[in-house]
């Protein structure tokens, strides 16, 4: 193993990270994936929600524990908008670690080799290489690769050595898993209000067997001092909702940080980030498989040309990745300020008045024909031009989405 060199090496061998390999590897590129944990899919920290598209992508359907079609969005004050039809497929909820498992086992098919226990400790750019020292079970192995892609997470390794910025955003989430609620099948309940998570929502998924995924969300300005497990104790004891969270059994407990907002510097030379260690989670929804595929997806070829004339200067991999991730910045943004201008910069008081006008039945129609968890930017701007108790967010909306 000392001395070995790869064209690829793949920080990271959650779904961003196995599928990036799986791309690079079925294009006959040598690709090396590193995971500090003994196993895959293991600790994970999110809820678990995958889009049809990108279940659809890698074919893992045996990873699917749910199947959602709606959404039951409570207001602060009880109103309750349904966003949904029974019977029409909106999202899946999958086992973690069955899914990133399976993303993985795809990737090691396609020829990538996977080290477990395994984290860098050092790199060097060179012109010709980046030279690696790799702890693997406690032995420093020096590896070289063409190049290095950061695909290690919110607090991704790659990003801080290399000095390429921070998320815009970093919500902080966390979650438990729980017998006893009584849900509605094939609906997860969402919950908003200062109280329950400021700024954002409380979530609770089916998540198979009996079982759910009660989790909140916020940012650590928002919360104001506040934990978001404090958060998540004052949803189980809420007023309104108490009764719904009487019988509850807890099973697990997790939490974990969601980076939103692309960094300042996705390549550097020789060096890519992608996933949560760029940056990409969805800022609507926190949501971060979706933008990992598509972020890789959409400049695989130009990427895989450039590993095989080994042209992967900064400028090189700029001209490849620019207007790719700019597009996909653009929109982060426009989500961004949409969501902060319905949602997160309102009060209780204005958030309830926007859930009344959600709760009309031409408004939930408009929401049930547009909505799309992928693509929240179109419905946002529908509400805003065509629901009349909208428009005067209307100017607010566009001066902010001028400047992003």
């Amino acid at each position: 193993m000392k001395g070995s060199t790869w064209d690829i090496v793949v920080v990271g061998a959650g779904p961003t990270g196995g599928r990036t390999a799986t791309h690079l590897a079925s294009l006959g590129h040598s690709v090396l994936m590193l995971e500090e944990h003994t196993e895959i899919g293991r600790p994970f920290q999110c809820a678990g929600l995958v889009t049809p598209k990108a279940l659809h992508e890698v074919g893992l359907f045996d990873s699917v524990l749910e199947e959602v079609d709606g959404a039951r969005i409570h207001g602060p004050s009880g109103t309750l908008v349904p966003v949904g039809t029974d019977g029409k497929l909106r999202t899946y909820v999958v086992c973690r670690k069955k899914f990133d498992q399976g993303v993985v086992q795809q990737a090691m098919e396609a020829g990538t080799t996977l080290w477990l226990n395994s984290q860098p400790i050092s790199a060097e750019i060179h012109d010709d290489r980046v030279s690696l020292s790799v702890e693997k079970n406690g032995e420093v192995i020096d590896i070289n690769c063409k190049l290095l892609i950061g695909c290690d997470g919110a607090h991704s390794w790659t990003r801080r050595y290399f000095k390429m910025g921070r998320p815009r955003e970093m919500m902080i989430g966390f979650q438990a898993e729980v017998l006893g609620y009584e849900g509605n099948k094939r609906w997860l309940d969402m919950y908003s209000g200062s109280e329950i998570s400021p700024g954002f929502f409380a979530w609770v998924i089916p998540s198979g067997f009996g079982s759910h995924r009660i989790g909140v969300w916020s940012t650590p300005k928002r919360l104001n001092g506040r934990s978001v497990e404090q958060c998540y104790e004052d949803l189980l004891n809420h007023p309104l909702w108490k009764k719904r969270f009487e019988n509850i059994k807890e099973i697990a407990r997790f939490c974990g940080p969601i980076p939103s907002g692309m960094v300042k510097k996705t390549v550097s030379n020789r060096v890519m980030l992608l996933g949560d260690a760029a940056g990409m989670a969805k800022p609507t929804t926190g949501g971060g498989i979706g933008p990992g595929f598509n972020q890789i997806k959409g400049i695989l070829h130009p990427l895989s040309k450039a590993i095989t004339k080994d042209d992967l200067s900064e400028k090189s991999l700029k001209k490849i990745t620019s207007k790719h991730f700019l597009a996909m910045k653009k929109d982060q943004d426009k989500a961004r300020a949409l969501r902060n201008l319905l949602v997160s910069d309102v009060s209780d008081a204005e958030l309830d008045t926007h859930f009344t006008n959600f709760a009309r039945p031409d408004v939930l129609e408009l929401i049930n024909e547009i909505g799309d968890i992928e693509k929240p930017v179109p419905l946002g701007l529908a509400l805003l031009k065509k629901v009349p108790a909208f428009r005067r967010l209307a100017l607010k909306a566009g001066t902010r989405l001028m400047f992003r």
